[in-house]
């Protein structure tokens, strides 16, 4: 087998169609075709528009980045895509997508965890993943602390969010603010202009008794709405880049805080940040402060790379196939609540028989 593999990675679990190519743990290409201008007037991402989308680019898509990268599908080692969690419709677009492509060329094919490919994707930036590592995810759709000794086969979930993930509740201020969606890059961008300590909004799940890794971003947003709110009803202006400021310290606060305390707690002396909200220039810039002062290595991939895209679940994939992992089998399918325990979803030990009859009979969309 190849001491470095050759993977094309799919990801379309919301709204980016993403296509990375992976050589090793080296970035060889990340194409990615964006729906986000075609939900912004809905102020939210909608399911069906973002799976119309995703089967309109995926194609194009994955021959740009095969150009990228100057490589042909028959130079493929493997083929990996996110099986989930996301979007059901979306996910679907993928997976059959990547079951084509694999059968098409005789690749194996890895379905794997969306999770646990964002905190892969580091390795693309800094090398290999020190064993164990701390992660902490902070997306549109999550905000959890990961503790992965192998991150192709164990992934234990310390902590989530008990109700809105970290950048919904960018999004749902930045609306009553009215400054249009997505939230996260306009409201770090505002707050770079205001005062962090101008309004003291609540630090979720912070209380002695509360549990010590768990997140709660629903209080904070629903404080932040109601000041707004009293404002407005006197007749005063919003300060938007205080309340910007002010609401953006309360999340970075409450999530490094904690990520730190479960390094130390778990002795564990890395700590790496991932998903679309550690793009958040004062998240990066209080983690670095808070890990230095308690002396944890802190590993954040580029922007680009934490936001979804398809070199993270290329990584992912190559990993799997430099560790010899077991591939899917045909009948893979998205589970748009694939815990993140499941880091890939293996396949059922078949019979060597020719798949053809039975893909045919079941349709590539099963």
């Amino acid at each position: 087998m190849a001491d470095e593999p050759l993977v094309l990675g799919i990801e379309t679990s919301c709204d980016e169609t993403g296509v990375g190519i992976v050589h090793g743990t080296t970035l060889l290409a990340d194409a990615v075709a964006s729906s986000v201008d075609e939900h912004a007037r809905f102020g939210g991402v909608v399911p069906e528009v973002a799976s119309r989308a995703h089967l309109e680019a995926m194609v194009p898509t994955i021959q740009r980045a095969l150009k990228d990268a100057g490589v042909t599908a028959k130079d493929l080692d493997g083929i990996s895509v996110t099986a989930g969690p996301g979007l059901a419709g979306a996910l679907l677009v993928g997976v059959s997508a990547a079951k084509a492509y694999a059968y098409a060329l005789g690749k194996p094919l890895y379905g794997v965890n969306h999770l646990a490919s964002h905190i892969c994707v580091d390795q693309l930036e800094h090398g290999k993943l020190p064993e164990p590592t701390m992660a902490l995810l902070v997306s549109g759709g999550h905000s959890s602390l990961l503790l992965s000794t192998d991150i192709t086969s164990d992934v234990r979930p310390l902590g989530a969010t008990i109700d809105d993930a970290a950048g919904e509740a960018f999004d749902k201020i930045a609306r009553v603010l009215n400054l249009g969606f997505p939230g996260g890059p306009v409201i770090d961008r505002y707050a770079k202009e205001g005062d962090p300590a101008a309004i003291a909004f609540p630090r979720g799940l912070t209380g002695p008794r509360d549990p010590a890794y768990d997140f709660s971003f629903s209080g904070l947003k629903t404080s932040v709405a109601r000041w707004i709110e009293a404002k407005r009803a006197i007749g005063e202006d919003v300060p938007v880049r205080d309340v910007s400021a002010s609401f953006q310290e309360a999340v970075v606060d409450v999530l490094t805080r904690k990520a730190v305390r479960a390094c130390k707690d778990e002795g564990v002396d890395h700590l790496m940040i991932g998903g679309g909200v550690a793009a958040n220039s004062r998240l990066r810039a209080l983690a670095e402060e808070r890990c230095e002062r308690a002396g944890i290595r802190l590993r954040v991939p580029r922007p680009k790379l934490c936001t979804d895209n398809g070199a993270m679940v290329a990584a992912l994939g190559a990993e799997m196939v430099a560790r010899g992992r077991q591939p899917s089998s045909w009948d893979l399918s998205a589970d748009s609540s694939l815990p993140v325990t499941e880091t890939h979803v293996p396949g059922h030990h078949h019979h060597d028989h020719d798949h053809v009859h039975e893909v045919s009979k079941e349709n590539l969309y099963s």
